[in-house]
């Protein structure tokens, strides 16, 4: 696809003359802190986005858990545990490039999400990742996140989706398997059928 380089956006004033002025409660919304209320909506939380930039690489990655797994330290610090993975380590190579984050927090059944931007360190230190023990394992790292801008994101996005209506869901044979995916973008690296056959087994046997 060929894109017109006049059609391009490219100077924040044309941005602003075409979107016009955020509602005023969209800006008085934002927090330089963690209050109680979105500790409730992080305690309530299995899945956060983080979104991470260095060198000109961006990266969005997953992290899941059960509710709660992002602990809120103080009211200007989360933590972050790093969980088993496949090891590629995109986001956590940018950190430690570029401090930068965003993080974005997704509660089932809750059409709003909540966003923090901010900088994070990878810390090993052992009081920390004693504080993640799950089934005797320890994450090698925590994410510490230092918190610079916190605000409830409206439920548009979730809304326009339909997300969490089971009705909705998508019909699995319509979707490519994971191992369907990775023969083909590995050239034939991996088997299909094998993959997905032994992700039944490794990855409930394998999450931390």
């Amino acid at each position: 696809m060929e894109l017109d380089p006049g059609m391009i956006v490219r100077e924040t004033a044309e941005l602003d003359a075409m979107y016009g002025e955020a509602l005023e409660r969209s800006v008085r919304k934002q927090m330089a802190f963690i209050d109680a209320l979105a500790r409730q909506f992080i305690a309530a939380s299995p899945m956060v986005m983080i979104g991470t930039e260095a060198e000109g690489s961006a990266d969005v990655s997953p992290r899941g858990d059960a509710p709660g797994f992002v602990q809120v330290a103080d009211d200007h610090t989360l933590l972050i545990p790093d969980r088993r993975g496949n090891n590629r380590l995109d986001s956590l190579r940018n950190i430690v490039r570029n401090p930068k984050v965003g993080l974005l927090f997704l509660v089932p059944g809750v059409a709003e999400t909540f966003r923090v931007n901010g900088e994070g360190y990878l810390s090993r230190d052992p009081e920390l990742t004693r504080r993640f023990e799950v089934q005797g394992k320890l994450p090698r790292t925590v994410l510490v996140v230092k918190v610079q801008e916190a605000y409830v994101h409206c439920s548009r996005a979730l809304v326009r989706s339909d997300l969490w209506n089971p009705a909705k869901f998508a019909d699995r044979a319509s979707v490519p398997s994971f191992g369907t995916m990775l023969e083909a973008h590995t050239k034939g690296f991996v088997e299909a059928n094998f993959v997905d056959e032994d992700a039944k087994v490794r990855v409930p046997a394998t999450l931390y």
